[in-house]
């Protein structure tokens, strides 16, 4: 479990508590994947999952889609084990399994247009945002510093990495809000909005840090409080929908969005009946858009001042 330490990441020193929180997650997704070599069938594999306190239990499921994905992809004989896996023990944690998917097409290094092409047609594009997460995991300096994208992604892919990039900067910058901010603010102008999308994604479903942290982001981040909450809102219905809501996503919701869990889920699934497929923007991106204008105010040029100003006087002892 060497792998999912700070320490062999080479990530910035942070916080006792927050790191051991964030490398337990990449633990229990080490847990998950290594069931998923292990397990002999799915239901097998679903009971060494389930085992996984419940809290946490969704990283377990998306290290084994990213397992899975890559048996997939290596072996001849058997190519459908993704596809059952989220029929089936995934059924209530396929926006997580499609995210660890994601981790695996980041491996095999292969445009992933084709792959994704035969899956689900709206939340397939999270498969992106794990390959994000990925490479900001494992190549964070590069990612970064250099703002480097691969070069076999286009369009609105580019977008969804950019949203996986965004939840792995909340892990590089050990949940510190300041740094955090400091780090999308290296970034380009029109990158931003999926980074602080995904950042406020992790926050949620993370968790480990305090109500002090939660309103500091908030502050930072208030130029794109509605991709902020749209992330809150995605964490939120992603552990309704696999019945493992915790306090600290409760509280996320509260302090970011204004609102209950109830509520939250309420618009999300308001906004995905509006959805039209077929168009010209990806039904996932008008789904984010969706739930996006439901936090836009008349009033947030006065806190867009406010939080330009507080990122442009973080000091550099913040940057990595």
């Amino acid at each position: 479990m060497m792998e999912a330490t700070f320490e062999r990441r080479g990530f910035p020193a942070c916080a006792s508590g927050p790191r051991q929180r964030l490398e337990s997650i990449g633990c229990t997704f080490l847990t998950g994947y290594h069931a998923a070599l292990q397990a002999g069938s799915m239901p097998e594999l679903q009971t060494l999952l389930e085992s996984v306190e419940c809290e946490r239990r969704g990283f377990a499921y998306e290290g084994a889609a990213m397992a899975l994905g890559l048996l997939d992809r290596l072996t001849l004989w058997r190519r459908n084990r993704f596809e059952q896996f989220v029929a089936g023990p995934a059924f209530h944690h396929q926006y997580m399994a499609y995210v660890g998917f994601g981790w695996a097409l980041a491996r095999l290094r292969r445009a992933p247009a084709r792959i994704l092409r035969s899956m689900d047609p709206l939340i397939r594009w999270l498969a992106l945002d794990g390959y994000g997460f990925h490479e900001c995991y494992f190549h964070w300096k590069r990612v970064i510093q250099e703002q480097h994208v691969p070069g076999r992604l286009s369009g609105y892919e580019r977008n969804a990495f950019d949203q996986g990039v965004g939840r792995c900067l909340w892990f590089v910058n050990g949940a510190d809000p300041d740094r955090l901010a400091y780090s999308i603010a290296r970034f380009d102008e029109s990158r931003r909005a999926d980074l602080w999308s995904g950042a406020g994604l992790a926050c949620a479903y993370a968790g480990g840090v305090s109500d002090d942290v939660l309103l500091r982001l908030g502050d930072l981040g208030a130029l794109y409080r509605p991709e902020i909450a749209q992330g809150v809102l995605f964490a939120t219905e992603t552990r309704i929908e696999a019945g493992n809501m915790c306090g600290h996503t409760e509280r996320a919701c509260r302090l970011l969005c204004g609102m209950t869990i109830q509520q939250a889920s309420t618009i999300v699934n308001n906004e995905r009946r509006r959805l039209v497929h077929g168009a010209s923007r990806p039904a996932y991106e008008q789904w984010r858009r969706g739930i996006q204008a439901c936090f836009r105010e008349a009033g947030a040029s006065a806190d867009r001042m406010g939080s330009e100003v507080s990122i442009r006087h973080l000091t550099d002892s913040r940057s990595i």
